[in-house]
């Protein structure tokens, strides 16, 4: 008998919502206080996890929810990335 895997799942810091970790953007700080999107999931550092649309990505930009959540002050280039990333992901679905 094949064994399913675990899917591992995350919250949303803006929905709540808990969803496999793989359709969810992780934003990172690393112990040097730089914040940085994490496309691949694996970097060290504290991580909060963002759905994959657009007004998920505003509204943690207008809430600042990710600089409570990373305890850093969180640049708008980062949320540019965010973007930026959506807009590839959609182009590889479409």
């Amino acid at each position: 008998m094949v064994q399913k895997r675990k899917v591992p799942y995350r919250k949303c810091v803006i929905t709540g919502q808990m969803k496999p970790k793989k359709e969810l953007i992780r934003v990172v700080r690393n112990k040097e206080g730089d914040v940085f999107v994490d496309p691949t999931g694996k970097k060290n550092g504290r991580g909060a996890y963002l759905s994959m649309d657009l007004d998920t990505i505003n509204k943690a930009e207008e809430s600042e929810a990710l600089n409570r959540q990373l305890n850093a002050k969180v640049d708008a280039s980062v949320f540019e990335d965010l973007r930026e990333l959506l807009k590839e992901n959609q182009v590889d679905e479409g």
